[in-house]
């Protein structure tokens, strides 16, 4: 027999990578993260940006006016349908809860806004 039979050895690594992928947890998952500040922006915002920010009390504005969470989704929708081209910026202040963020950002993609970003501080 001339021929190498390589599929015991396939089979092998296949098995130590199931192992491993089993085995490992996720580093997500491992401890609580203060996330820091942004060290580097990777892109300037757009000129024409709408501006989303929530206070550190967790009341929503766009652009100056404070709109409640339950009816941001509906401005948002009315707004992409006279700019299909709608980018906006969600601006947060340090001290918001994550959950307040998180409902805008769904409020976001409920309305089918497809260029969304996180304001950052530039960190130290």
């Amino acid at each position: 027999m001339s021929e190498l039979n390589i599929t015991p050895l396939l089979d092998l690594a296949f098995e130590l990578l199931v192992i491993f992928i089993i085995t490992t947890t996720p580093i997500v998952n491992d401890m609580a993260l203060t996330l820091p500040d942004a060290a580097q922006h990777l892109k300037d915002p757009p000129k024409d940006a709408y501006s989303i920010s929530i206070d550190a009390l967790g009341s929503i504005w766009v652009g100056n006016q404070i709109v409640e969470a339950e009816e941001l989704q509906r401005k948002l929708i009315t707004m992409r349908m006279n700019d299909q081209d709608l980018n906006v910026v969600v601006r947060a202040d340090a001290k918001t809860k994550y959950g307040r963020v998180r409902a805008v950002l769904d409020a976001c993609q409920g309305a089918n806004l497809t260029k969304v970003d996180l304001a950052t501080k530039l960190g130290k």
